[in-house]
């Protein structure tokens, strides 16, 4: 089939590679002249597992290709993508600018019947606004579908390639029928393609972010909880996931989530709530202690040295959200870091794939490690901000002879406590009782 990607951000890029490797032609179609040749030179603008496989594979072979223009996209598919952004705006609701500006120019140039596919997340009602868009400016026949992704950053292609299901919103056969055929080589091993209207679609993803994103706060405020009573967070989350009501998936606790999903997507469906008078409780209290837990660990190494880190080195592992991305939108390890300058303390960071990223944001405000034992060097304590694999089981001897002084702030419980007793560390984590040595 022929299709057009809208966007080459996170979503349009794995979107369009994906569509790209299972036959169908797809041009990608991106406003940004230097990105799109940077493209269509091989370059993949993002970090993403196993993305640039297929990424150079397809493009090799003539199946993905990219443009500047929208006129040639929209010529091109039969089937068009919208994965545009849609920013958090400053009361908290997406901002439909984007999404809205293309519809626009989309009316005033279809020449013949597409279906447009809203891929971004968007909030209840956006397809009908982008039909009505659309509409203004045309009187060729079309179909507007809500087709939210389900991607996880660091397992984006998987998810993309073997989806758990995937969810078209429609009340148009035609569309319906397209949509099939376009996504049937992926769901060949049985999982659903499930039919809805557009507005439970577009719901559909709100509400799946939003309940896992409460139920990682609910740990964490369980975590903080077991400190205050002296419980083990470890003990209660094994005896809570084994129910198969529950499940042991986002029951870990830690110093907040991050990214580019969880956060907008939860202010965003408390937001709509407000504008259809309905208050979200639940989700107010999900951003206020995400918001706090982000920071969670400050007052124990304020504590820990005496309330003074001016002057303190501290090492930080893992700068990305979460591990195998590059992406710090809202990344916790970025809040505790302004927290630290703040304090007058020294940063010497480490990160296997987000460093450029961060320093961007700090620019020479934090010192960057060659490797993670680097950044540890001559550092006053650790504090572990990422669950990357690497940092899971270090050389510790080797650590404590980089550090000033065996001490660890952990945001991810990395590890045992017994284990980091048992070395001579003082080790502090989320939920979990503090060894102090």
């Amino acid at each position: 089939m022929k299709v057009a990607v809208i966007g080459t951000g996170y979503v349009g890029l794995v979107t369009g590679t994906c569509l790209a490797e299972t036959g169908n032609e797809v041009v990608c179609v991106d406003i940004d002249e230097q990105k799109v040749e940077s493209m269509k030179n091989g370059m993949v603008p993002i970090y993403e597992p196993h993305l640039d496989v297929l990424f150079h594979r397809n493009i090799k072979a003539g199946r993905l290709t990219f443009t500047t223009s929208l006129e040639d996209g929209l010529e091109h598919g039969e089937i068009v993508f919208l994965a545009l952004p849609t920013p958090e705006g400053e009361d908290g609701s997406a901002d439909l600018k984007y999404v809205l500006g293309v519809a626009d120019e989309i009316g005033r140039l279809l020449r013949d019947y597409k279906v447009i596919v809203d891929k971004s997340t968007v909030p209840v009602g956006t397809a009908e606004k982008v039909r009505n868009v659309i509409s203004e400016n045309t009187n060729v026949e079309f179909d507007v579908v809500s087709n939210p992704e389900f991607l996880r950053e660091g397992f984006a292609v998987d998810d993309f390639l073997k989806p758990e299901r995937i969810v078209v919103g429609s009340t148009s056969e035609r569309a319906i029928k397209l949509m099939k055929k376009l996504y049937r080589p992926y769901v060949r091993s049985g999982n659903p393609i499930l039919i809805m209207d557009e507005k439970s679609a577009e719901l559909t993803k709100y509400a799946a972010n939003s309940f896992l994103a409460t139920k990682i706060t609910f740990m964490n405020e369980i975590a903080n909880f077991c400190e205050r009573v002296g419980a083990d967070v470890d003990m209660v989350r094994r005896g809570m996931g084994t129910d198969s009501r529950i499940g042991k998936r986002f029951l870990f606790p830690g110093i907040g989530y991050g990214g580019s999903c969880f956060p907008k997507d939860v202010k965003a469906l408390h937001k709509s709530g407000g504008e259809s008078n309905y208050d979200f409780a639940i989700l107010e209290a999900v951003i206020k202690v995400n918001q706090s837990q982000k920071t969670i660990l400050l007052p124990k190494m304020k504590n820990h040295f005496n309330g003074r880190l001016k002057g303190k080195k501290i090492a930080v592992w893992g700068l990305a959200f979460k591990p195998e991305t590059d992406d710090i939108r809202e990344a916790p390890a970025l809040y505790m870091i302004e927290e630290l300058l703040d304090e007058g303390a020294i940063v010497q960071a480490y990160d296997p794939e987000a460093m450029d990223n961060v320093q961007k944001v700090f620019g020479d405000r934090i010192y960057f490690g060659k490797s993670m034992y680097e950044a540890a060097e001559d550092a006053d304590a650790l504090l572990i901000c990422t669950e990357w694999s690497i940092f899971r089981t270090p050389d510790f001897t080797k650590l404590e002879g980089k550090l000033k002084g065996p001490i660890i702030f952990d945001g991810r419980n990395l590890y045992d406590t017994e284990d980091l007793q048992n070395l001579g560390f003082t080790y502090y984590s989320i939920g979990r009782k503090d060894i102090v040595s």
